[in-house]
């Protein structure tokens, strides 16, 4: 446009060239760092493009490490409950027998009768579950936004 503008004008030519030979030169710095600036974004997007992937291993061995330790945790409780399930016939048999009370000690019939008593109070709440786990559902991220769908890990981003 400029290059258009400078030849209606008039005046003399050579004036009008070396006008227009500073227009095109402004333009050629103009694409120039623009050529710069793309190379960068490409460098830039290069590297969060690293990062993510290696966020994404991340992830992939975090949801992993969860699938075990959960596995971990549902085996240990249906041990603990296995063995509160014999302790609690043990108890049974033992204050059922009239010679289960007479051949026990009284430090051995009250620590019975405790582990007993814990039993039931046990027994009396819905799950029996960790103090040191917060279940709750309440922190940063709710249950519902983690998947363990692995689908998602075989999707290739384009």
């Amino acid at each position: 446009e400029q290059g258009l503008q400078l030849l209606e004008l008039g005046g003399s030519v050579e004036e009008d060239y070396i006008r227009i030979s500073r227009c095109f030169e402004a333009t050629r710095q103009r694409c120039c760092r623009l050529e710069q600036d793309g190379h960068r974004a490409r460098e830039q997007l290069a590297r969060v493009e690293a990062e993510r992937a290696a966020l994404e291993v991340k992830l992939k061995h975090a949801r992993n490490q969860v699938e075990v330790e959960m596995r971990k945790r549902h085996r240990a409780e249906a041990e603990l409950e296995k063995q509160e399930r014999k302790l609690q016939l043990v108890l049974d048999l033992l204050m059922r027998e009239p010679w289960g009370a007479e051949a026990l000690s009284r430090e051995q019939c009250s620590v019975l009768s405790a582990l007993a008593g814990r039993r039931l109070a046990g027994a009396l709440a819905p799950v029996r579950r960790s103090s040191a786990v917060d279940e709750s559902c309440q922190s940063l991220l709710s249950h519902s936004d983690i998947s363990y769908d692995r689908t998602e890990d075989d999707v290739v981003r384009s």
